[in-house]
C-alpha cells in the first residue's frame, strides 16, 4: 500500500521545531535526505527511509541499528541528497509531498531546492516546501493559499513573465494582469482571510 502523504526532511535550517511538528500527521511516511535525519530525530521521529551518501548523518545516529530502509549513493554524484530523496518519494505514488528544512541556510542550496520542484509537473500529487514558518510552491494554472488574516504572500514570476493573473482573498488584487521577473510588484501582499486563490493563463508562478 502506497503512502498518501510523504514528509521529506532536508538538511537545511528548521527554525522552529514546534511549528514544524504542527505540520506532521501520525500516518506520514518519513524520508530523510541524509543529514535531514537530525531533524526527524529532534522531533522524536524515526525515518522510514534514509536516502543519500550518509556523509552528514548526526553523530548520535548509528546506521547499523536502523531498522528502516537505506538507499545508499556514492559521495561523488551529480545530484544532491534532496533531489535523490524526491526521486525516491515519487516512486511511491503519494498524493502529497511536503519537504521540510529546505529553506534558509545556504542560499545556493535554497535556490537549488526551489528549482528542483519547479521542474516537476505534478498532476496527481501536491508538492511544496514548508518549515512551519514559510511555505513555497508553484502555481501552473490555479492554486489555493491557506493561512490566516494578515499573512504575507509573495507571487514571483519564475523563468519569465506570468500572464493573466487573477487573485482573490489578497489585499492588493490582480485582475488579468502580468508579473515580470525583473519587477518586484508581486512581493509582500497580504491575506484578507484564511483562503486566497490565484489563477494564471501562462508561465510559472512561485508562491511564498
Amino acid at each position: 500500500m502506497f503512502p498518501k502523504r510523504i514528509i521529506i526532511f532536508a538538511n537545511g535550517d528548521l527554525p522552529d521545531l514546534e511549528k514544524a511538528r504542527a505540520l506532521l500527521r501520525d500516518d506520514d511516511f518519513i524520508i530523510a535526505a541524509d543529514g535531514g535525519t537530525r531533524h526527524a530525530l529532534a522531533l522524536g521521529l524515526t525515518p522510514n527511509v534514509i536516502v543519500g551518501d550518509l556523509d552528514s548523518l548526526p553523530s548520535n545516529f548509528e546506521p547499523s541499528t536502523f531498522n528502516g530502509e537505506i538507499v545508499l549513493y556514492p559521495k561523488d554524484k551529480n545530484e544532491t541528497d534532496l533531489e535523490l530523496a524526491i526521486q525516491h518519494a515519487l516512486t511511491l505514488n503519494p498524493e502529497q509531498v511536503i519537504i521540510l528544512a529546505a529553506l534558509g541556510g545556504r542560499l545556493d542550496q535554497t535556490l537549488g531546492n526551489i528549482a528542483l520542484i519547479s521542474d516537476l509537473r505534478p498532476s496527481t500529487f501536491n508538492l511544496r516546501l514548508d518549515d512551519g514558518l514559510e511555505e513555497v510552491f508553484f502555481c501552473r494554472d490555479t492554486c489555493e493559499i491557506n493561512g490566516t488574516l494578515g499573512d504575507t504572500v509573495s507571487l514571483l514570476p519564475w523563468q519569465g513573465e506570468v500572464t493573466g493573473i487573477v487573485t482573490t482573498g489578497l489585499k492588493w488584487t490582480l485582475q488579468n494582469e502580468t508579473l515580470y521577473p525583473h519587477k518586484t510588484r508581486g512581493i509582500s501582499n497580504e491575506m484578507t482571510g484564511e483562503t486566497s486563490t490565484v489563477q494564471i493563463k501562462s508561465g510559472l508562478l512561485l508562491v511564498i
